[in-house]
C-alpha cells in the first residue's frame, strides 16, 4: 500500500488500543469492583459480594478461553476479521452503557452486563491483533504493536482521570453526587470506545481472497481447521515453547495487576494512593510501550522481553520491603515502564512465528493462554498468603513465574519457527 495510507492504517489500528483501553482501565481496574460492592450490591455480606464477582469474571474467563481460538479460525477461514472485531465491539459497547441504567441492588444484572462485556472484549482482542499482519510487514511488528500499547496506556489514562475527577468533584460536571459520577464513567467508556473504533474499521483494508465462503461453511471448516491447528502446533516447538513461556511470565504480569491494589490495601495504603498509583502507571506506560518498541527495533526482540522480565522481577523482589506509600510510588512507576513493554513485544514477537494466512486462528490460541493466566499466580498469592499469613511473602512468590517463563523463552528460536523469517 502507498506510504501514506499505510501509516494512516498502522494509526488507526493502533487506535483501537486507545479506545478499548478505556473499558480496562476505568471499569474492570477502577470502578467496576468497588461500585459493585458499595452499591449494586451493598445488602449482601463484604464475602458474598467477592465471591458473585470472582464468579463473574472467572465465568467470562472459562467462556472465552473455549471460544477465543474458534472465533479465530472462523476469522481466518471467511477473511472477516474486521466483522468479527465489529460484532464484539459492539457488543462490548452495549454491555457498559447498559451499566449506566442498572438501579442499586440489582447485582445480578450488573454481574450480568459485566460478564457479556468482557467477553466482547476478548473475544475483539482476537480480531484486533490478527489485522496487525494487515496493516504491517514483519519488519515494523514491534513499532507497530508499542503503538497501539502506548496508545491505550495514554488513551485509557486519559479518560480514567477524566472518571476519577469527575467522582472528586461531581459538582464541577453538574452531576448530584458520587453514585452519579461512576454510571455516567461507565457511558462515557462506552461512547469512547465506540468513537475512537471507528478509524479501524474505515482505515484498514483487510487482506482477502477473491472467493470466501459463507458463514456456516467458514464455521465448519473453522472448527476442522482449529482441531488440525492443535495438532499442528504441537510438532511446531518454536510456537509451543513461546506459548508456554508466555503462560507462565503474562500470568506474573497479570497477577502484578490484579493484585497490586490488594497488597496496597494490606499495607495500609488509602485508596485515593492506590488510584494515583494506577494513574501513574497509565501515563508512564505511554512512552514506555513505544520506548520498547524503538528499543527492541534496534536491539533485539527477545531481548527487550528479557529486560522487562528482569525489571520486573526485580520490582516483585522490592515488593518484600515496601514500608511507606512513596515507595508504592516507585513500583507504580518502574512497572509503568516495563508492563506495556513486555504485552507488546509479546505479541510482536508471536507474530513473527506464525504461519501466513494463520493469523487469527495463532492468536486466537495465543488469547487463550493469555486469559487461563493469572490463574497459578493469584492461587500462588492467596495459598502462600494463607500458609505463612504474609502479605509480603504472598507478592514474593510470583517471583517465580518470572523466572520460570524467562527461562522457557531461552528455549524459544525464531529460526523453527513455520511462519516468517
Amino acid at each position: 500500500m502507498p506510504s501514506q495510507s499505510k501509516r494512516r492504517a498502522q494509526w488507526s489500528w493502533a487506535l483501537y488500543d486507545w479506545a478499548n483501553s478505556a473499558f480496562a482501565t476505568t471499569v474492570v481496574a477502577g470502578f467496576f469492583p468497588i461500585f459493585f460492592k458499595t452499591y449494586w450490591s451493598a445488602d449482601n455480606p463484604p464475602e458474598t459480594s467477592t465471591l458473585q464477582l470472582g464468579v463473574g469474571s472467572a465465568l467470562a474467563s472459562l467462556i472465552v478461553l473455549f471460544l477465543a481460538p474458534l472465533v479465530g479460525a472462523i476469522a481466518d477461514r471467511s477473511r472477516r476479521k474486521k466483522v468479527g472485531l465489529a460484532w464484539a465491539t459492539g457488543l462490548s459497547v452495549a454491555a457498559t452503557a447498559g451499566l449506566f441504567l442498572v438501579g442499586e441492588g440489582a447485582w445480578l444484572t450488573a454481574i450480568s452486563l459485566f460478564v457479556i462485556a468482557s467477553i466482547g472484549f476478548f473475544l475483539a482482542m482476537v480480531f484486533y491483533d490478527s489485522l496487525i499482519v494487515d496493516v504491517c510487514s514483519s519488519a515494523e511488528y514491534d513499532r507497530v504493536s508499542a503503538l497501539g500499547y502506548g496508545l491505550g496506556y495514554l488513551g485509557g489514562g486519559l479518560l480514567l482521570a477524566v472518571n476519577v475527577a469527575m467522582t472528586l468533584e461531581p459538582g464541577w460536571f453538574g452531576l448530584a453526587d458520587r453514585t452519579a459520577a461512576v454510571r455516567w464513567s461507565f457511558a462515557s467508556v462506552a461512547v469512547w470506545w465506540a468513537l475512537f473504533s471507528l478509524p479501524v474499521f474505515l482505515f484498514v483494508d483487510e487482506r482477502r481472497d477473491a472467493a470466501t465462503p459463507g458463514a456456516m461453511a467458514a464455521l465448519r471448516a473453522g472448527v476442522t481447521e482449529l482441531r488440525a491447528t492443535a495438532t499442528r502446533i504441537l510438532g511446531e516447538r518454536a510456537v509451543w515453547m513461546f506459548l508456554l513461556a508466555y503462560w507462565l511470565y503474562i500470568d506474573g504480569v497479570h497477577t502484578i495487576i490484579r493484585m497490586a491494589v490488594d497488597f496496597g490495601l494490606n499495607l495500609g495504603f488509602g485508596q485515593t494512593s492506590l488510584i494515583a498509583a494506577l494513574l501513574l502507571v497509565q501515563f508512564i506506560g505511554f512512552p514506555a510501550a513505544i520506548g520498547f518498541g524503538w528499543i527492541a527495533s534496534r536491539w533485539d526482540t527477545k531481548k527487550a522481553i528479557y529486560l522487562g522480565l528482569c525489571v520486573y522481577a526485580g520490582v516483585t523482589a522490592w515488593g518484600y520491603f515496601l514500608v511507606d506509600v512513596w515507595q508504592f510510588y516507585v513500583m507504580a512507576a518502574v512497572i509503568g515502564l516495563v508492563q506495556g513493554g513486555v504485552q507488546s513485544l509479546s505479541r510482536s514477537y508471536f507474530a513473527r512465528l506464525i504461519p501466513d494466512g494463520k493469523a487469527g486462528e495463532y492468536f486466537g490460541i495465543y488469547n487463550m493462554m493469555g486469559k487461563f493466566a493469572a490463574v497459578i499466580g493469584p492461587l500462588l498469592v492467596g495459598v502462600t498468603a494463607a500458609v505463612t499469613g504474609s502479605a509480603r511473602l504472598s507478592i514474593l512468590s510470583v517471583l517465580i513465574l518470572f523466572v520460570a517463563g524467562g527461562f522457557l523463552l531461552t528455549r524459544v528460536d525464531t529460526r523453527e519457527a513455520p511462519g516468517r523469517p
